[in-house]
């Protein structure tokens, strides 16, 4: 059955096309009993405005676009979570789509979202140069999450990741290890700030530092894995390992697991994010925890305050994370 129109909802009430748009903008010059004629007429049909095609007519827009740089992630389902309920109680309605974590999909996503003319739009982790987000911010409101800007269009939400990462080694070594390693996220976002915060506190215990280039995948976490295996460091095989992300943790574990290897009497093993993923049972990653919720609260709430006026200078919101100690850490046995 074809949807039912505005059309359909004029004639049904004896009144033009016009009017009936008078009233689902809620418009003032209306008479009550011509708009009770219009929304009963609406209501026996079923007819419901279509969200863009009024934020087009109208031009102020209800609708957030959101990119996700990564939909197998859990992490950015917890974040869209805090998006949806923030927006939803500002009476704003989100749209998404993802890049894949590569710069030409992602560019291409953010050119789809900004044609929907949405009245701002928010990046979870994105690869693309900032040079496009410039572009997109001189379109309309930006906000990044867990992906830093200097540009004064632009604000961020992060957490602290070289705090979060000091806390990792700091546990591992109150536990008795000393041969550390980091596994990194290579070029994703926050992937910097982790690598540097574990660097850091290993030179503050008095440690050298083994980052081994990685993802934040669960593949790039076997094959760091297998790397370590193959070549082990000077002073041999880490006993416990920094991964960049939970998903790259559990394709460390994996491949530790088919060499034969202990999580964590062999090896122990610190992810980051605190998914859903790692709660599992079978698994209880230990690992460092951001506040998703929180981060896409902030989120909506930095693009409004641009959105309603509210604001002109850019917001930098730094959280900060915590440790949730698991199964997956443990003293040394050798």
């Amino acid at each position: 059955m074809a949807r039912p129109t505005m059309e359909d909802v004029a004639a049904k009430a004896g009144v033009s096309r016009a009017l009936v748009s008078l009233v689902m903008r809620n418009a003032p010059n209306v008479s009550d009993e011509r708009r009770t004629r219009v929304l009963c007429a609406a209501h026996a049909l079923g007819y419901e405005p279509h969200a863009m095609a009024r934020s087009l007519a109208s031009r102020t827009s209800t609708v957030l676009g959101v990119m996700v740089s990564d939909l197998r992630n859990a992490f950015f389902a917890d974040v869209v979570e805090g998006l949806d309920a923030a927006a939803e109680a500002a009476g704003f309605h989100l749209i998404l789509n993802t890049g894949g974590r590569s710069p030409a999909r992602e560019r291409a996503a953010l050119k789809s979202l900004l044609s929907f003319r949405p009245a701002g739009v928010i990046l979870l982790s994105p690869v693309v140069p900032a040079s496009a987000i410039e572009e997109a911010a001189a379109q309309g409101p930006v906000v990044l999450v867990s992906r830093t800007s200097r540009a004064a269009g632009v604000d961020t939400v992060n957490d602290d990741g070289e705090a979060g990462s000091a806390l990792a080694v700091d546990h591992l070594v109150s536990l008795g290890h000393r041969r550390i390693a980091h596994l990194d996220g290579g070029g994703a976002a926050g992937a910097a700030a982790r690598r540097r915060g574990y660097q850091q506190a290993m030179r503050r215990h008095g440690l050298p530092p083994i980052v081994v280039r990685s993802e934040h995948t669960d593949t790039a976490g076997e094959k760091a894995v297998h790397e370590l295996l193959g070549d082990p460091p000077r002073g041999g095989m880490p006993t416990a390992l920094v991964a960049g992300n939970d998903f790259n943790a559990v394709g460390a574990i994996s491949a530790l697991e088919e060499a034969g290897l202990r999580v964590p009497e062999d090896v122990s093993v610190v992810g980051y994010d605190n998914t859903s993923l790692a709660a599992l049972r079978h698994l209880s990653l230990t690992t460092v925890d951001q506040p998703r919720t929180e981060m896409g609260r902030l989120a909506v709430e930095a693009l409004l305050e641009r959105v309603r006026g509210e604001r002109a200078e850019p917001v930098r919101h730094l959280l900060h994370p915590s440790l949730v100690v698991r199964s997956t850490t443990a003293a040394p046995e050798r």
